[in-house]
C-alpha cells in the first residue's frame, strides 16, 4: 500500500499538468502516430499540450456518443468530434483547471473549422463521473463551509447533485476513451474508475483505453514518490492486472489491441510501456434457453469467455438467448458460427437458461432450422 493519499496524488497530478498546459512537457508522453488528416484543424498549441501514449481515437464510430477521460488540452476531444460526424457528440472529462481552460478556450474556433459544434469538457474526476464539480463550486460560492454542519450540507449537496444531475448519466455512452490518464488514479481508486466505465456505457458499448502498464509489480517506495506518479509510473498497473480489471468490472471481450514492444522506461529493472485495451460491455438480461447453439471454429482447441462459458472447437456448444447474441456479435463474431434451433423457441416457452445442463447441443435440436427428409444413402448427390 502506497504512504500517498488520494490528494497527494491528485495534487500532484494536477500540479504537473497544469504546468503541462502552459508549456510543453516531454516527458509526460509517448511518440504516437496520429492520422494526419485529423490534425489538420488543430492549433499547434493543442497538438502540443498533448499527453498520451496511444490513439484510442481509431475505434470512433460516426454517430458515437464519446466520452473523453482526462482529456486534457482536447486533442482527442477534437478528432473524435471529426469522426462522429454532426450526429454524434464528445464530452471531454478533466480535472483540472488550467487544462479545462485551454481545451474549452478553442471549441468555437475548432467547432467552425469543422463544420459543428458537438464538443464540451466538463470538470469532474475520471473515478466519480457522476460528481460535476462545476457544479458543486457554484454551491460553495453560496454555501461557505465554515463548521461541521455546513460540511454534512456539502455532503447532502454531493450526494443531490449525483443523483438527480449526474456530469455522465448511467448508460449514456457508445464509447469510453482514455489516453494515458488511468493510471494517474491512486491505487486505491482504480476499483472505482473502472467501475465507473461500466456505469456510463450503454449495454452494447465498449470502451478503448491506452495506458501505461508494467511487467512487475511497482514497489511500495516508488508508489510512494509523487513526483513518479504525475509521470505516468508509480500508478500503472501490471499488464495482467490491467486487464483483470476490465473484466472484474463486468466487461467482456477484454482483448490487447497494441502493445509497445520496446519499452517507454524502465525503472529499477520494470518494464514500462503502453498497451491499448478494448473491451465491451453486455446486455444484462435474464438467460433463456431458446435451443440455440455455437459452434467454435479454432485455431484453439477451446476457448473460454469473461462468463465461464468454454466453448470446444467443432462441437455444437448450447448457449442461452442472451449469450448466443453477445457471442455472436463483436469481437467474436468472426471465431464463431451460430446454429439456430430445428424448432423456433418462443418467448413465453423459453425455459431459464441452466449452466447445468450438458455443454453440447444435440444434433437433434439444431438443424440450421430445416426439416429435411430422409434420404437413402447413396441416392442423393452430395450437395
Amino acid at each position: 500500500m502506497s504512504d500517498s493519499t488520494p490528494l497527494d496524488v491528485l495534487d500532484s497530478v494536477q500540479a504537473r499538468y497544469a504546468e503541462g498546459a502552459e508549456t510543453r512537457v516531454p516527458e509526460l508522453c509517448c511518440p504516437v502516430d496520429y492520422d494526419a488528416s485529423l490534425l489538420e484543424v488543430l492549433p499547434p498549441e493543442i497538438i502540443e499540450r498533448d499527453y498520451g501514449c496511444g490513439d484510442p481515437s481509431r475505434f470512433v464510430r460516426k454517430g458515437d456518443i464519446v466520452v473523453d477521460l482526462g482529456s486534457g488540452a482536447g486533442k482527442i476531444c477534437y478528432m473524435a468530434s471529426q469522426l462522429v460526424g454532426a450526429e454524434g457528440r464528445v464530452i471531454g472529462v478533466d480535472a483540472t483547471p488550467e487544462m479545462l481552460e485551454l481545451s474549452r478556450s478553442w471549441q468555437k474556433d475548432i467547432g467552425e473549422r469543422i463544420g459543428w459544434h458537438n464538443t464540451e469538457f466538463r470538470h469532474g474526476l475520471i473515478q466519480d463521473m457522476a460528481l460535476d464539480r462545476d457544479a458543486l463550486a457554484t454551491w460553495l460560492e453560496a454555501h461557505p463551509v465554515q463548521g461541521v454542519a455546513d460540511l454534512d450540507a456539502l455532503r447532502g449537496e454531493e450526494a443531490r447533485l449525483r443523483r438527480e444531475t449526474p456530469l455522465i448519466a448511467d448508460g449514456s455512452v457508445d464509447l469510453v476513451l482514455s489516453n494515458c490518464v488511468l493510471n494517474l488514479v491512486e491505487s486505491d481508486l482504480k476499483e472505482q474508475l473502472f467501475q465507473e466505465i461500466a456505469r456510463v456505457l450503454k449495454s452494447g458499448g465498449r470502451c478503448a483505453i491506452s495506458d501505461i502498464v508494467c511487467d512487475e509489480d511497482v514497489p511500495a517506495e516508488l508508489q510512494a514518490d509523487p513526483e513518479l506518479w504525475s509521470g505516468c509510473i508509480s500508478g500503472a498497473l501490471r499488464e495482467d492486472r490491467f486487464l483483470q480489471a476490465f473484466a472484474d468490472a463486468g466487461l467482456h471481450g477484454v482483448e490487447v489491441v497494441e502493445y509497445q514492444r520496446e519499452p517507454w522506461a524502465v525503472v529499477r529493472g520494470i518494464e514500462f510501456r503502453s498497451m491499448t485495451v478494448v473491451a465491451w460491455k453486455a446486455a444484462d438480461e435474464p438467460r433463456k434457453d431458446h435451443g440455440e447453439a455455437l459452434i467454435y471454429k479454432g485455431p484453439w482447441r477451446e476457448v473460454t469467455d469473461d462468463r465461464g462459458r468454454t466453448l470446444r472447437r467443432g462441437e455444437r456448444t448450447a448457449v442461452s438467448r442472451t449469450d448466443f447474441e453477445r457471442l455472436g456479435a463483436e469481437p467474436y463474431g468472426e471465431e464463431v458460427i451460430p446454429v439456430s434451433p430445428l424448432v423456433e423457441v418462443s418467448a413465453e416457452d423459453a425455459s431459464d437458461f441452466s449452466c447445468c445442463r450438458a455443454a453440447e447441443r444435440a444434433p437433434d435440436e439444431t438443424k440450421a432450422g430445416v426439416k429435411r427428409d430422409d434420404v437413402a444413402p447413396g441416392t442423393s448427390s452430395c450437395c
